[in-house]
């Protein structure tokens, strides 16, 4: 049974095998010379490749911000209601 490898190390070793691929070596290939299978390949594609990774943390900040957005949208909509409602009174 081989080593585990930690988040870091599988990131380095998609990139490798990135680089392997783009050299015209098929993923059979790649994955022999870097002593895994072809299905650990594919499930550390899904979880740790560094594209998607980054992805999903760009939506995350994203969704963070348009909340903060949303939230202040509401608070000025709430303002505008009180000083028209404030004119209105007065006139």
């Amino acid at each position: 049974m081989g080593k585990r490898k930690d988040a870091q190390q599988i990131q380095r070793l998609l990139r490798d095998a990135d680089r392997d691929l783009a050299k015209g070596l098929t993923v059979t290939e790649v994955c022999r010379k870097h002593g895994i299978s072809g299905n650990t390949s594919y499930r550390w594609r899904q979880r740790f490749d560094p594209a998607q990774v980054e992805d999903a943390r760009r939506v995350r900040e994203l969704a963070s911000e348009v909340e903060r957005l949303k939230r202040l949208v509401a608070e000025l909509l709430l303002d505008q209601q009180m000083f028209q409602d404030v004119a209105q009174k007065k006139g």
